[in-house]
């Protein structure tokens, strides 16, 4: 039997998870949570075999928390809108397993049975495109600009905001265009924030 711990903030698909995977011969879901902090508690008392985790569970990132705390419990993450940049970031980590929320129920399932027995389980047009996905070329201090510059803030305010001069403001929105080949700024914050790097 696979003991299964459901880590998802909205009560609605939580209940459909428990519902889905509560109905397998070889499963028990022997906890819930709803929230990052009640997360590595719950697979502690339940004893998970698996944590379903929600990629968007309010609080710290449960994910590592399990892992540092619970070894023994595969983690498998679920995202409602996955990209390619967030599954690799993902798998660099502890967690075993990667589906989207629109998986069909005996393939999360079959995933849930792989994470138990110690293997990958990855849906395969996201491992591909995970796999296709460029590395981010951006410097930290160039994503903290185009994340600024995200919220429509002109090279001023941004030089403000960062205390930088805005001749370098200027130089870091330009190497940023130039590293993603954006046609402008507006561009670059699409391709940045459609590649996972914001």
């Amino acid at each position: 039997m696979i003991r299964i711990l459901i880590a998802e903030h909205l009560p609605l698909v939580r209940r459909g998870l428990l519902a889905t995977l509560g109905a397998e011969p070889d499963f028990r879901v022997v906890a819930e949570a709803g929230r990052s902090e009640e997360v590595v508690r719950a697979a502690v008392a339940a004893a998970a075999d698996v944590a379903v985790v929600d990629l968007d569970l309010p609080g710290r990132p449960a994910v590592t928390e399990v892992a540092a705390h619970v070894p023994r419990c595969g983690v498998l993450i679920l995202s409602a809108a996955p990209n390619p940049a967030q599954v690799r970031q993902a798998l660099a980590g502890p967690a075993l397993g990667f589906m989207s929320l629109c998986v069909a129920p005996e393939r999360l399932a079959e995933g849930v049975r792989q994470v138990a027995a110690g293997r990958r389980a990855i849906e395969s047009e996201l491992a591909v495109a995970a796999l296709q996905c460029a590395t981010n070329p951006l410097t930290r201090r160039e994503l903290d600009v185009l994340r600024i510059a995200a919220g429509g803030a002109r090279s001023t305010e941004i030089a403000d905001e960062l205390f930088l001069s805005v001749g370098t403001v200027r130089n870091h929105l330009s190497r940023i265009m130039c590293k993603t080949g954006a046609r402008n700024r507006l561009d670059a914050v699409r391709i940045a924030s459609d590649s996972g790097w914001l």
